[in-house]
């Protein structure tokens, strides 16, 4: 099994290039689906915010009122890291689950991660390779706009409280850049892909025979 970690900043086009990853066969991942599992209510992480945060922070149905614990966390880096001890490590449990079921059934599989504070957590070692989707700080900010119709000083805090995309580079073994066309990002994938199918065939079988 060849683990990878995919990240990048909010915007960047992750869960496109997953897609793509996944369209080519690979197992994928969504830490995004995860969290949403663990911040159900009742389970240990919805009860770790409740109590963190109150129950201002539940709609009607008691479910997270998202964009309402989102405008507290982003714009209070301590609450924002609160907020990531409720959730982190049920998240990481169920992945870990995830991975090994995988493992049980599928002991080849080429398996992709879309993390998006892979590198912020320090869970580098928990992955065989880092793929990190990259656009300008700048286009971030634009596409957060448009995507969540929000204002552009609000888009700015959520960028300002991850890590600056540019300082994850240093970390990742693959880059895709995603400023171009879908076309573009979709021959950089076709690219990863085939390095990523090599690296899992010599991972399995070192010494390089066909078996």
């Amino acid at each position: 099994m060849l683990q990878v970690g995919l990240t990048g900043g909010i915007a960047s086009g992750k869960s496109t290039v997953a897609a793509m990853l996944e369209e080519r066969g690979a197992r994928l991942i969504d830490f995004d689906v995860l969290t949403r599992g663990v911040e159900s209510p009742g389970r240990p992480a919805w009860k770790g915010i409740v109590a963190a945060f109150g129950r201002d922070i539940l709609l009607p149905d008691l479910t997270l009122d998202r964009p309402k614990l989102g405008a507290i966390v982003f714009s209070d880096p301590e609450k924002l890291r609160l907020l990531n001890r409720c959730v982190h490590p049920h998240v990481f449990a169920e992945w870990r689950k995830r991975i090994a079921a995988i493992r049980r059934h599928d002991p080849r599989a080429i398996v992709v991660s879309d993390i998006p504070l892979l590198v912020e957590v320090g869970a580098q070692d928990m992955v065989d390779v880092i793929v990190l989707v990259h656009v300008p700080p700048e286009e971030q900010i634009e596409r957060l706009v448009r995507r969540n119709g929000i204002r552009r000083e609000e888009a700015e805090a959520r960028l300002a409280a991850q890590m600056p995309i540019d300082r994850k580079i240093a970390a990742a073994d693959y880059v895709i850049d995603n400023l171009g066309t879908l076309e573009q990002t979709r021959r950089q994938v076709a690219d990863l892909w085939e390095r990523l199918v090599e690296r899992e065939r010599m991972q399995y079988n070192p010494g390089g025979k066909t078996i």
